[in-house]
């Protein structure tokens, strides 16, 4: 990890930049052509490019029912009930988030209302490869579950003998997920962007994902379907003072670093002592790391910032606006009341970021990039719509009318006023 030691806050914007990624404008100009083959040719792109990238020749994009049946067999049993504890835990946490329709007066006679309706189709995106994130699919189906989403439709990418993860599809039949698509990168979120025989087009598209994935996803969202939120790169910063236990915070920064050699980890303390200890904790650690090449190349792009006090670390953080967050402080919970900016937080040395990418049951699909400035994570209310509903009676009407007729009317838009003067007179004729 890069360390600085007591950077001047003019200096602060360059430390909290992200890694470079490649060419936005080459990224989006092969999305771009992935996305006009797919429209063009359907289910015979999607075969193709699972040859191309997948090195799989499908015959059937859609996974069988024989298929989903047989997956159970090849998960482990102790595996199958850290799912469905999991699933516990995040179905508890998300129905809890339900509101209760209200129907409230604004005035006599005029009754306002809103309920929340759910999305009606629905795409998740769960990626494969080396690391199939199946706990991903539990953080998206849940919720689409319970906001009683009528039509989910599921893309994984195939392995190379055309199967799919049998976890993904274990935790996939466990949710009720039934159709299941082989197609994977930006093929899959063109697929259901557009619809191909095989694929429905969807309302809204969820999941993680390459650089490819997030350039697909938004040109999605320029077509007219919507998306989770912008992603990048998954990312952590730890505020820890003398208190932390360094094994504790190498092992969490290691977490993160492990996804990908474009995470990204900052370590922000005020204590030398302790960047000096986790450092030497984080190079013992890395080595014993399967992943240990793709966290190295993360923690290149990663930094250890001595700062002077807690207010600074915080001021730091809100401005760096991390996806997860976690506080390795002695009181954690009166320095949570000043976060502004994070997508997730852990509070004290016994929450590590694992708990909640897994199991604890807050939603780890979350902002990134900056982005928790202005986005949440993914919830419940993610996989629903507000509709707002109205009613206004005769005596709601004369009480109300008159305001609607002067304001429509400074505004010079008559038929406005006269939508509601022509029903003045009738009830006041009556």
């Amino acid at each position: 990890m890069q360390r600085f030691n007591n950077p001047a806050p003019a200096e602060w914007a360059a430390l909290q930049q992200r890694p470079a990624q490649a060419e936005a404008a080459d990224v989006e100009q092969r999305v771009r052509a992935i996305f006009d083959e797919v429209r063009r040719r359907g289910d015979a792109a999607l075969r193709e490019y699972a040859r191309l990238f997948d090195g799989a020749e499908l015959t059937d994009l859609l996974v069988t029912e024989a298929e989903l049946d047989a997956a159970a067999a090849q998960v482990p049993a102790a595996l199958q009930a850290a799912i469905r504890q999991a699933r516990q835990n995040i179905e508890r946490f998300h129905a809890a988030q339900r509101e209760t329709e209200l129907r409230l007066d604004t005035m006599p006679g005029v009754t306002c209302w809103r309920r929340a309706v759910p999305v009606q189709r629905v795409g998740l995106y769960i990626p494969g490869g080396s690391a199939p994130l199946f706990s991903t699919l539990l953080m998206l189906g849940v919720p689409a579950r319970l906001a009683g989403c009528p039509d989910i439709v599921l893309c994984t990418p195939p392995a190379k003998d055309g199967s799919v993860n049998p976890v993904i599809l274990f935790t996939a039949a466990e949710l009720g997920i039934r159709r299941i698509v082989k197609a994977g990168g930006a093929q899959a979120v063109a697929a259901l962007t557009g619809g191909t025989e095989s694929v429905p087009a969807v309302d809204k598209i969820f999941g993680p994902g390459n650089r490819y994935v997030t350039a697909a996803k938004q040109l999605a969202a320029q077509r007219g379907v919507a998306i989770d939120m912008p992603a990048g790169p998954s990312e952590v910063l730890v505020i820890a003072d003398d208190s932390a236990n360094p094994a504790f915070v190498a092992a969490d920064l290691l977490s993160q670093a492990e996804h990908g050699p474009d995470s990204q980890v900052v370590l922000l303390s005020d204590s030398a002592a302790l960047l000096d200890k986790v450092s030497a904790e984080v190079a013992g650690q890395l080595a014993e790391l399967p992943r240990r090449e793709v966290a190295a190349q993360a923690l290149r792009e990663s930094r250890a910032i001595l700062l002077r006090d807690a207010a600074e670390m915080l001021r730091f953080s809100n401005e760096y606006a991390p996806e997860h967050l976690i506080l390795a402080v002695a009181d954690a919970e009166a320095l949570a009341e000043q976060v502004s900016n994070a997508g997730s937080v852990f509070l004290g040395h016994l929450t590590p970021e694992a708990a909640g990418d897994y199991a604890s049951g807050t939603n780890h699909t979350l902002p990134t990039n900056g982005y928790a400035r202005s986005y949440s994570g993914v919830s419940l209310d993610s996989f629903v719509k507000k509709i707002t509903f109205q009613r206004i009676t005769p005596e709601g009407l004369r009480q109300l009318g008159p305001v609607v007729e002067t304001m429509a009317e400074a505004e010079g838009l008559r038929a406005h006023a006269r939508a509601v003067t022509v029903r003045l007179s009738v009830i006041n004729n009556d």
